[in-house]
């Protein structure tokens, strides 16, 4: 008797081994000589344990109830693997999905790009309180983060308990995150994807780009903090990791090396031509040009922008549909964009532009030119006749029906050492072009089907963004719907900060239900008729019933 107790001791200690082996190798990931040598020995002990009580086993397994256990046993082990597995997958393979009709829960495609492609650690320390509302969505938002590149790690501090690592990092305020890589540091003060993904670009980018707005012919003044000023655009701008100054060409010799975009908002008067051959020459050298032409201004204009295959009506847009959302005639509602481009790719909001004209190229994607933003079917482009709001209407002899073109974009070749003048890019595929050269293509706004050896680089290609309006960008229309991410998708992609483009701040807002009479009828009956008193009913069987058979 003592003999079996010793060896149903040994077989329990087998038991024992083999689970301990297996969770130190389930810890550590290495199965070295500890977790193998606790295995083996367990084995050993379980083999010894079924060999000497042999004919016990084989006796207690032929018995009925056995067999009933047997089974049980079985389908219990069966379960907590299947369960096991799932627990393992679910940690080793994450899937996320996010049913938000806005994707409010996870990460833009170029911020998951700018992740993917980290060459460098990054770490954000939040400090926030332990009882904090607002700490599990920063936390959420890491998480999303850190999910996809294990080169980003965050972790939390709580100001109130480690008051002395607080002070280490010069943190005063509750609610502030650093964004920290390789001695650089951005302070993220909200719970927001476009600022820590601002963040995230300072600390990583080597250089921060500047953006010149030329003035000196009646251009929308940066400080200016009027209706039509560019005080707000000019903020909006230096969010997204760019440096602004202001630029008078006139007593320059060129457009300064540095400048990643010029800006030409809203001029009045025309350019003298010493000021259009220096812009030339900077667009010609793999420059990037935004021009915002307003009707009725600066008419030489057209005719310099037609050399890049602009096409500038003299014209004013006008919208009947504007009207239905609490505008005028004289803003056009744009609610289609060219999904071919990056700038309008999955860009799914309103923009408003106050007294514009049309804009357009002929669309050849092999050559990058593209029409980025058009209105609505109930627009058009008038060039005769009084402007009455009262007695506006469409004249098929003088006005172009919509849908109209508001802004054009194309792509110049740079001019190569012979003086030739500047071509578009042909659709002829260069051989030693790279793999790298060939992903940013798409990034660059051209459409993937038709080859081209259209590059992101702007020592080799220079960029032209045309709109018919300047007023969209201003002080008092930039935060109206979807202007302001609009006009930055331009700048990031004049800027070649594609990464830049679509990383904005997504809705909060509460979706409405709207139901139809019908629908609200048939809720109401369901709802408050249908349900209760089938309840009623039911429940008044019931105990008829019983009260019936007593």
């Amino acid at each position: 008797m003592m003999a079996k107790k010793i060896f149903f001791v040994l077989g329990l200690a087998g038991v024992v081994a083999i689970i301990a082996g297996g969770v130190i190798y389930a810890v550590t990931r290495e199965f070295g000589i500890v977790p193998l040598s606790l295995v083996w020995g367990g084995l050993l002990l379980l083999l010894i344990f079924f060999y000497i009580n042999f004919s016990d086993i084989r006796r207690f397994a032929a018995q009925r109830s056995t067999k009933h256990g047997a089974n049980m046993t079985v389908m219990i082990t069966v379960f907590a693997v299947m369960i096991a597995l799932i627990g393992v997958m679910s940690v080793r393979y994450k899937v996320r999905t996010d049913l938000t009709e806005t994707g409010r829960y996870s990460l833009s495609r170029q911020t998951v790009k700018i992740l993917k492609s980290l060459e460098h650690d990054v770490e954000a320390v939040a400090f926030y309180r332990g009882d904090e509302r607002s700490r599990q969505a920063m936390h959420d938002l890491l998480e999303e983060y850190a999910y996809h590149t294990p080169k980003f790690s965050f972790h939390f501090v709580d100001p109130d308990k480690r008051p002395i690592e607080t002070a280490k990092y010069g943190v005063t305020s509750y609610r502030t995150t650093l964004i920290r890589s390789r001695g650089k540091q951005e302070t993220v003060g909200f719970e927001s994807e476009e600022k820590v993904t601002n963040a995230l670009l300072k600390v990583i980018s080597d250089k921060v780009k500047v953006i010149y707005f030329l003035k000196g012919h009646g251009e929308k003044g940066l400080e200016d903090k009027e209706k039509v000023g560019y005080q707000t655009a000019k903020a909006a701008i230096k969010k997204e990791t760019f440096k602004v100054r202001e630029l008078l060409l006139v007593n320059q010799e060129r457009v300064p090396e540095d400048a990643a975009i010029l800006v030409i908002a809203g001029p009045k008067q025309d350019f003298l031509p010493a000021e259009l051959a220096k812009i030339r020459r900077y667009v010609d050298g793999g420059g990037s040009l935004l021009f915002l032409l307003d009707p009725l201004m600066a008419p030489k204009i057209s005719g310099y922008l037609a050399g890049y295959g602009f096409k500038i009506g003299n014209d004013i847009i006008i919208d009947k549909q504007s009207k239905m959302l609490g505008a005028n005639y004289l803003t056009p509602v744009v609610m289609e964009y060219n999904q071919k481009h990056l700038i309008g790719r999955d860009f799914n909001f309103v923009t408003f532009f106050p007294v514009a004209r049309s804009v357009e190229v002929k669309e050849d994607p092999a050559k990058g030119m593209y029409n980025l933003a058009k209105t609505g079917s109930s627009s058009w482009a008038k060039s005769k006749g009084k402007l009455d709001e009262e007695d506006i209407k469409f004249n098929a002899a003088d006005d172009q029906r919509g849908p109209i073109n508001l802004a054009s974009v194309s792509v110049i070749k740079v001019k190569d050492d012979t003086g030739a003048a500047p071509v578009q890019p042909t659709a002829k595929t260069d051989k030693s072009e790279t793999d790298k050269t060939k992903a940013d293509k798409t990034d660059a706004g051209v459409a993937p089907a038709p080859k081209s050896n259209l590059t992101e680089g702007i020592n080799r290609w220079g960029r032209i963004i045309v709109v018919g309006d300047s007023d969209f960008a201003g002080n008092a229309y930039l935060n109206l719907m979807g202007n302001k991410d609009f006009f930055l998708n331009m700048v990031g992609w004049l800027a070649e900060e594609t990464a830049l483009v679509s990383v904005r701040k997504k809705s909060t807002e509460l979706t409405p239900l709207t139901l139809t009479d019908r629908e609200s009828n048939l809720v109401f009956w369901l709802c408050v008729i249908l349900v209760p008193t089938s309840t009623l009913a039911i429940g008044a069987g019931v105990v008829g019933r019983r009260r019936w058979m007593s």
